[in-house]
């Protein structure tokens, strides 16, 4: 299992936008910059992010994101639905009609949904559960402290004064 780099792209872009003030945005410019990444690229990030009502946009020249919901309402599992979409990660493709696996000798014949004849199916859907569960319990108000934890007050005092003196939003 690999999620795509979109959603780091996405939850490094996400924490830029948990402290500007309400009424201001940050552009793709400036986020691609900062991060040294492609701005086409982030915006593709941004078009999902924005579907998903994870961010709001705002047009114009003096236009950008900023944060749709509270940091606490949005998880990390928001935003890897909204980047990766709503798929489960185990896809079973059924390779045997009758074997032991399946209960009752019976056949499966629909183990995109939650089975209940595919012990195989039965157990990753399980074990994604447990995944999911873990990512609905961790919000960009968690990363926030985290990050305010780990790394040192000048990187994020910087990473703040970096937005706020960009001339391009």
């Amino acid at each position: 299992m690999q999620y795509s780099v979109m959603v780091e792209y996405a939850l490094h872009s996400l924490v830029y936008l948990i402290d500007i003030p309400e009424e201001e945005c940050i552009g793709i410019k400036d986020l691609s910059e900062f991060q040294g990444l492609s701005e086409t690229y982030l915006s593709k990030v941004f078009g999902k992010l924005s579907k998903a009502g994870i961010v709001s946009s705002t047009p114009g020249v003096k236009g950008g994101y900023k944060l749709a919901k509270t940091p606490e309402e949005i998880s990390f599992w928001d935003v890897i639905e909204a980047v990766e979409g709503k798929k489960t990660i185990f896809q079973c493709k059924n390779i045997l009609k009758t074997n032991l696996m399946y209960r009752d000798n019976e056949e499966c014949t629909s183990c995109t949904q939650s089975n209940p004849l595919c012990t195989i199916n039965l157990t990753m859907l399980e074990a994604e559960e447990h995944m999911r569960k873990v990512l609905r319990n961790k919000t960009l108000a968690w990363l926030n402290k985290e990050l305010d934890r780990v790394l040192p007050e000048k990187v994020r005092i910087d990473s703040e004064n970096y937005f706020k003196n960009t001339n391009s939003n």
